[in-house]
């Protein structure tokens, strides 16, 4: 940005430029303009010629003038125009000689509207499609120059004057009449060439502000293609937590029964049947919740073609029978629900209560396959922060899972899962704690969330 001048000239070119961006450049005119521009010049051209022919009818005309000098004068004055957008500039520049010019060859063609309209449509143009604004400036220097210069051969270098005071009565006011008749003639120009100076600037303001408006528009596309983009990464994201999160769990419970039935196997058959029975429900059971989770990865036709629907995301109230799942597998887990008010659990939102389930479930599918423990304990809990401040008292939710065991050799993990459960913590707000307990033995996975209450429910 160019430093902002407060001096007079610099007021005057903030006004007639972008002051935010000085070196904004107007886009030329197409084509299909510059027909238009030619067209309309050829049209405005003999509209010009019919009406001078009609006022030169009525005996609008001045005496001694030869009739060739206004149809030349008019046409040479009109001319121009037809490039006027394409150079606007060197169309101001001609049109200002060619207005002092011919208004002392033909001062009759000089007094008609049309003529004067074509200087307007010149100044008009340059103002809204001038790209060197500078040079803008001292253009429109000249045009005020040739305004006065105009004046003064209205007044000074022909009869004008004598003809049109012949057409007055008698003079009553305080001016002198040529004094009366200048005045007004310059109200008149600074009026008529203010305008089409003020008319362009809000031709040349108006297409700066649908550039903008467009360049705007295409950031908020492109924002919304990386939104959606995004939007789709952060939804596969989510669907491989939950995949990691339904694989693990199901592996676990299948690799510790099929450990069993091998134990069992020739020493107590009905056990081995039991343990196999539980394989193959689980196997089934994560099979269908990878069909249901992979599902929103296919296209609505597919979906429809197949039947397939997604089945309801698991919350608080599918704690319960997991907890049992992997009791029948041979890792005794306990679950405990401490409320600080009754009914805080059932309140809890879905997705929260979603995280919380994939969390429990991932920590207890990590205990089966990398800790020797035989007993775990999930504990859901629900308080309030006292902190002594002012206003209501911060609510919170967590849920704890511990266990007795320790680690068992060979069994690393990828850490997919304990990353997956901080991605989910951290996705509303919350905090985890995962790591060894203080005991010296067992394994404790740990995350709280906060909540705040709206219309009396608990909302994340």
């Amino acid at each position: 940005m160019a430093p902002e001048r407060t001096d007079t000239a610099g007021r005057l070119n903030a006004w007639l430029n972008d002051p935010v961006d000085p070196s904004w450049v107007r886009p030329g005119p197409g084509a299909r303009q510059l027909r238009q521009d030619a067209v309309g010049t050829a049209l405005f051209l003999m509209l010009a010629l019919g009406m001078l022919v009609v006022s030169k009818s009525m005996g609008l005309r001045i005496d001694g003038e030869d009739t060739w000098r206004a149809f030349v004068a008019m046409t040479l004055m009109i001319l121009p125009l037809a490039v006027r957008r394409r150079f606007p500039l060197t169309v101001l520049l001609a049109s200002s000689a060619l207005f002092l010019g011919l208004s002392y060859l033909s001062p009759e063609a000089a007094m008609q509207i049309t003529f004067q309209a074509a200087y307007f449509a010149a100044l008009y143009a340059a103002v809204a499609w001038a790209p060197d604004r500078r040079l803008l400036w001292l253009a429109n220097g000249l045009v005020l120059l040739t305004m006065a210069l105009w004046v003064v051969i209205t007044f000074t270098m022909t009869a004008t004057f004598e003809r049109m005071t012949d057409s007055y009565g008698q003079p009553d006011g305080p001016l002198g009449q040529m004094t009366a008749a200048v005045l007004y003639s310059v109200a008149v120009n600074l009026a008529f060439f203010g305008g089409a100076i003020l008319v362009g600037r809000s031709s040349w303001r108006a297409a700066l502000q649908q550039q903008r408006l467009a360049a705007q528009a295409d950031r908020i596309r492109e924002q919304s293609g990386e939104l959606a983009r995004r939007a789709v990464v952060d939804e596969r994201l989510r669907i491989a937590r939950e995949l990691h999160d339904v694989v693990a769990h199901h592996v676990a419970v299948i690799g510790i029964q099929a450990g069993a039935a091998r134990r069992v196997l020739g020493k107590n058959p009905d056990a081995a049947t039991e343990a196999l029975r539980t394989i193959e429900g689980s196997s089934r059971d994560a099979v269908a919740e990878m069909r249901s989770l992979l599902g929103v990865l296919r296209s609505e036709t597919d979906l429809a073609q197949d039947g397939a629907e997604r089945a309801p995301e698991p919350d608080l109230a599918g704690l319960r029978p997991l907890v049992e799942s992997v009791s029948e597998a041979g890792l005794a887990v306990e679950l405990r629900r401490v409320e600080e008010r009754p009914g805080d659990l059932e309140n809890v939102p879905g997705p929260l209560g979603l995280s919380i389930y994939r969390t429990v479930q991932e920590s207890l599918a990590n205990v089966a396959r990398h800790s020797t423990a035989t007993r775990a304990l999930v504990t859901l809990r629900t308080g309030t922060d006292r902190d002594g401040s002012e206003g209501p008292a911060p609510r919170w939710v967590e849920v704890e899972v511990i266990d007795d065991g320790r680690p068992r050799g060979g069994t690393e993990g990828s850490g997919f899962g304990l990353r997956g459960i901080r991605e989910r913590v951290a996705l509303h707000g919350g905090d985890a704690e995962i790591g060894p307990r203080r005991t010296g033995t067992g394994w404790r996975v740990r995350a709280r969330f906060g909540l705040r209450v709206r219309d009396g429910a608990l909302v994340p």
